[in-house]
């Protein structure tokens, strides 16, 4: 609903995210959430992301105690943060285009199309979703120009696994390294993808 929003009012949006518990129905989230959180807000075409909370009486977790000390999350983010703002910058001068569901498909999510033009293989079996199981499969948000898409974000729904999948387009493909920010050839049409939980990897047409 937010991304369609931003989407009509031609302006990018943030996303703020759980990192704390201020009640006991809310646990505090660990890194694989964190990461989870990032990157499927990239997918849906996010530009920001913020945390609530950063430090605050009566909530625990957060980026840091009262007293200053960093916490597990504050570790995590210090390498994510990093990664999410190198692949947004990426991302900057093209439109979000389709964000699409492979596996178990939330109410509001859309399912991979079969003439996807990026696809999987072996494809995602489809799997029910029932709540409050978490949702597991792979995401895959399609940027590009002129609905025309040229990069995909392919995120590992499952924050608590490993996921391997190949994604294939339809010419030679390249990846990003978020950590280094450069390019690499994969030299086919073919990415061989190994993604940590929650995790994804920005992919585009070869230039």
């Amino acid at each position: 609903m937010i991304r369609e929003a931003a989407r009509d009012a031609g302006v990018p949006f943030l996303n703020i995210v759980q990192a704390c518990s201020w009640t006991p129905v809310r646990r505090v989230p660990q890194g694989d959430e964190m990461r989870y959180l990032l990157y499927t807000t990239l997918a849906y075409g996010g530009q920001g992301i913020s945390y609530y909370v950063y430090c605050h009486p009566g909530h625990t977790g957060g980026i840091a105690l009262p007293d200053g000390t960093p916490t597990p999350i504050y570790l995590a983010l210090k390498t994510l943060n990093r990664e999410f703002v190198a692949i947004a910058k990426a991302l900057q001068q093209i439109e979000s285009l389709a964000v699409y569901h492979a596996g178990m498909t939330p109410p509001g999510t859309q399912p991979l199309p079969a003439d996807a033009p990026f696809r999987l293989e072996p494809p995602v079996p489809s799997l029910a979703y029932n709540p409050p199981e978490r949702v597991r499969g792979v995401l895959l948000g399609y940027f590009g120009t002129a609905a025309r898409p040229s990069h995909v974000i392919a995120v590992n729904l499952d924050y608590k696994a490993d996921a391997g999948f190949t994604l294939v387009g339809p010419a030679p493909l390249e990846t990003f390294d978020a950590t280094a920010t450069t390019w690499s050839p994969v030299g086919s049409p073919r990415a061989d993808l190994q993604l940590p939980p929650g995790g994804g990897k920005l992919v585009r047409l070869a230039h």
